[in-house]
């Protein structure tokens, strides 16, 4: 394993041990309280049929909004594909000007100079997936070409995926190295990590690499690439949500959470935000520590938002269509 990385200077002593080698770290995460399969499931559940009231309704959405990372990662994507997302994330419904931004405009790293280019000024940070997005099969010479690109270009997050194959055999040291050495090659930039959850098969597996992730100095902890089914769930994000809160308990730091793919509803997003509240914390209501990976949320979220000042609701037409 490679050196402890930066996150883990300062750490209680047990997960200063846990980074120190393979054997450390595997008795660590092994040592992990197991997920209670069915518990976590039916609270996920239960909490999704929690209803708000309209004037709570409105907040909601407009907190989503702000928490969105407006994603195109298509082999299909443009220059002009692209500055027409950023004007979306600027002025998200043109005709309400009092609509928040997004947070962040995600692409990939050969369009992040357009993207920066087109967002100058507007505080919306500019993501770029990165390590060989979405299968991180590469070399890590590739890996770290493909983050210090998207830095190099003016990217302030960057989206990793690790390596799931490495995960699933055990070798624990090799994604922690991994993540180390892509934390490294960001500079000052954000590093979200994606731990691709439906390829993981168990929630002890998604709650081992939340821990793996943090310890090796991730900012964000992130579900999915958007390109495995399942994608996001909420049971999974509550298992994540459960890791940064112990996380914050152990460290008195707060990592932030992503899930992404497959949220594509009003209704789906606020199941997401009492989950944060309720699992995590108020703390995590923050674009700062909560992110929806998300390219066709944002319509439906604008839609709703009509329909609550208006009380009839608008067709398709009255947004842009991505």
């Amino acid at each position: 394993m490679a050196a402890p990385s930066p996150a883990s200077t300062g750490l209680p002593p047990e997960l200063t041990d846990a980074t120190r080698d393979e054997t450390s770290l595997r008795r660590f995460l092994h040592g992990l309280p197991g997920v209670d399969q069915v518990g976590v499931e039916q609270r996920a559940a239960g909490l999704a049929t929690r209803s708000i009231k309209k004037a709570a309704k409105l907040w909601a959405i407009d907190t989503a909004v702000r928490m969105v990372d407006l994603t195109t990662l298509e082999g299909a994507d443009t220059a002009g594909k692209v500055r027409s997302l950023c004007a979306k994330a600027r002025r998200p419904d043109p005709e309400r000007p009092e609509v928040p931004p997004v947070a962040a405009v995600c692409v990939y790293p050969d369009m992040v100079a357009t993207a920066v280019e087109a967002l100058r000024g507007s505080g919306i940070h500019v993501a770029s997936v990165a390590t060989a997005f979405p299968s991180g099969r590469s070399s890590i010479q590739v890996k770290i070409a493909d983050t210090e690109l998207a830095v190099a270009d003016g990217a302030s997050e960057v989206d990793m995926v690790i390596d799931r194959g490495a995960f699933l055999s055990g070798h624990y040291g090799r994604v922690f190295d991994e993540i180390v050495t892509v934390k490294h090659a960001c500079g000052n930039a954000h590093l979200k990590v994606i731990l691709e959850t439906g390829e993981l098969a168990t929630y002890d597996n998604v709650r081992r690499a939340s821990w793996l992730a943090m310890l090796a100095g991730a900012d964000f902890i992130k579900t999915s690439t958007g390109k495995v089914s399942p994608a996001a769930t909420l049971p999974v994000t509550h298992v994540m949500l459960q890791a940064v809160r112990d996380w914050h308990t152990s460290t008195g730091t707060r990592i932030g959470v992503k899930p992404a793919g497959g949220i594509r509803t009003t209704k789906d997003a606020i199941r997401y935000l009492v989950a944060v509240r309720e699992v995590a914390g108020p703390e995590w209501l923050t674009p700062e520590k909560f992110r929806f990976g998300a390219s066709s949320l944002l319509n439906d979220l604008l839609m709703q938002r009509r329909a609550q000042l208006e009380g009839h609701y608008s067709g398709p037409d009255y947004v842009t269509v991505d």
